[in-house]
């Protein structure tokens, strides 16, 4: 005969309070990445003794994905829920650069141009030998972080 310990799922993962409580505090925030929610959602789920086979249909996410959460957990407790930095091509432009970027575009535009454009800018900055070269859409990425919008209006200009 079977003893009602058989008939239970087995738990994957084993959560203790002090991280249970602090995942519900995590999730009621809420601000956080959808992936960083997924991994804290199926912790749960696998700590309350459900099925990989479940979690993965209510998340959507692979039984090796599961499976690497559930150990990752085990290895590095909460800290695995956010990712590392990855590796990538390094920032070019340092904050002085990035500077410069900006208050030229907050400058007033040359002679025959009501506003500034991202492609003038990334000329002129060329032209000027403030960086050796750069794209228009990485001018517009550094303006954007900046909160400045020199194709606008309102481009943080003062007025003459």
């Amino acid at each position: 005969m079977y003893s009602k310990e058989n008939t239970m799922k087995k738990r994957h993962v084993h959560l203790t309070d002090e991280d249970k409580n602090k995942l519900i505090e995590m999730l009621s925030k809420g601000s956080l990445k959808v992936r960083v929610q997924k991994r804290i959602m199926a912790l749960q789920m696998l700590d309350k003794g459900m099925s990989y086979l479940a979690v993965q249909g209510h998340l959507g996410v692979s039984n090796v994905t599961l499976s690497k959460w559930a150990s990752k957990y085990g290895a590095a407790g909460l800290a695995f829920l956010r990712d590392k930095p990855r590796s990538g091509r390094p920032m070019e432009l340092s904050g002085e650069d990035r500077a410069k970027i900006t208050a030229l575009a907050c400058s007033t535009p040359p002679e025959g141009y009501a506003r500034w454009s991202l492609r003038l800018l990334a000329d002129r900055l060329v032209e000027l030998e403030c960086v050796e070269s750069i794209s228009f859409k990485q001018v517009g990425n550094i303006l954007k972080k900046m909160n400045c919008n020199p194709t606008g209006k309102n481009n943080g200009a003062s007025e003459p």
